[in-house]
């Protein structure tokens, strides 16, 4: 099989990770925090160790500052719905993955909030100019994807947060597709709130995920639950990480998610993100060469991640993602990739895309196989 779905989640992950995992599953799989035994404080430190890397890889303020959730949609909603209040202004886009869309829409077609959803540049981006065009004096939050998972297209987030923080609204950045893979500094960038899951890029298993929260930024507790320390009160503790961490925490992914921010902090955030670059810029390339095939993907090698979107004239995209399969071994994603506002953009919608999105284990030769399935698949059309 050759695995080009990494925007979906990486496959396959560091080896360091499968033994993390493993060896804390037999040997440490205590609830953490929650007793005082040696097991239980081993487990707490190895979920203490996900939380630093985390804060490491985002150079946030402290580990303290950073919430470890269950994926992206999770920390995703605990930002918007433990931020917003009723009558609040929205910033999004139509490039939005529905982590983002749906959470908002609900609060919209309930009466709560207002929302306005910019349409992208010519080059599939966001601009920091359209954001500051779409402010209200009742914008309280601009909640926007980093980079696309349909066309791989990078935004600037300094800039995003900049016209963000000028109005006083707070900047929440969808980082999916870009943690691990993108330098993200928080301070440097002055982000707000930073939602990713640890899946994707940062090489961890899926059930995992972060939300950095700046200091300063107040978001009511999404749930409520056990914490492992003051269970004599009956409200959820204030104290951060704890305020927005009810509940025993999965562990052993966290044990994982630690392994393969490990990895990526050996290897180096630019040079995953580099290699990454140009396989999917090699692709589009050949792609755009094959008779019939339209490419959706940035040119520039500046603003280009993993995936690449491209459609064959006459051709369903679930067909063609079958025959890939089925004939060549390639795995890809053929649809809207939860994304239907990219794909109205694009003029895709209902039937999307076919999305190839290269990983740090895809080789060279990956692409050339891709390109020439696809052009069989072409021929054959």
């Amino acid at each position: 099989m050759i695995y080009l779905d990494n925007a979906a989640t990486t496959w396959p992950k560091p080896e360091t990770v499968y033994r993390a995992m493993d060896e804390f599953a037999r040997s440490g799989a205590a609830n953490p925090g929650r007793s005082g035994h040696r097991m239980a404080v081993a487990s707490e430190a190895k979920v203490g160790e996900a939380r630093a890397r985390v804060a490491k890889l985002l150079n946030a303020e402290s580990p303290d500052r950073v919430i470890l959730t269950l994926n992206a949609t999770d920390a995703l909603n605990i930002a918007i719905k433990g931020l917003l209040r009723p009558g609040d202004h929205v910033v999004t886009s139509v490039l939005e993955h529905n982590s983002i869309n749906r959470p908002l829409a609900a609060l919209e077609a309930a009466g709560a909030i207002s929302v306005t959803r910019l349409p992208a540049e010519s080059d599939g981006g966001l601009s920091a100019e359209a954001v500051r065009g779409a402010l209200t004096p009742s914008t309280r939050l601009v909640a926007v994807t980093h980079a696309s998972n349909v066309l791989g297209v990078v935004n600037d987030a300094a800039a995003l947060g900049a016209a963000a923080m000028a109005h006083g609204a707070v900047l929440l950045l969808d980082a999916s597709q870009t943690a691990g893979v993108v330098p993200i500094d928080v301070r440097a960038s002055q982000l707000d709130l930073v939602a990713f899951p640890g899946h994707k890029g940062c090489l961890g298993p899926m059930g995992t995920g972060a939300l950095y929260v700046r200091p300063g930024i107040a978001l009511r507790a999404f749930r409520e639950g056990g914490t492992g320390f003051g269970a004599e009160s009956e409200l959820q503790p204030e104290a951060m990480p704890f305020h927005l961490e009810g509940g025993t925490p999965n562990a052993h992914g966290l044990a994982g998610l630690a392994a393969g921010l490990e990895f990526v902090e050996r290897e180096g955030v630019e040079k995953i993100g580099a290699h990454e670059r140009d396989l999917a810029l090699r692709f589009a390339e050949e792609a755009r060469r094959i008779p019939g095939v339209t490419v959706w993907s940035a040119r520039s090698p500046a603003k280009q991640i993993g995936p690449v979107s491209l459609s064959l004239r006459g051709r369903d995209p679930s067909q063609v993602g079958a025959i890939l399969d089925e004939r060549y071994g390639i795995a890809c994603r053929p649809g809207l990739h939860c994304a239907p506002g990219t794909h109205r953009h694009l003029g895709t919608f209902p039937s999307g895309t076919i999305r190839f999105s290269f990983g740090y284990f895809n080789t060279a030769a990956h692409v050339e196989a891709a390109a020439a399935a696809l052009r069989e698949t072409a021929v054959g059309s």
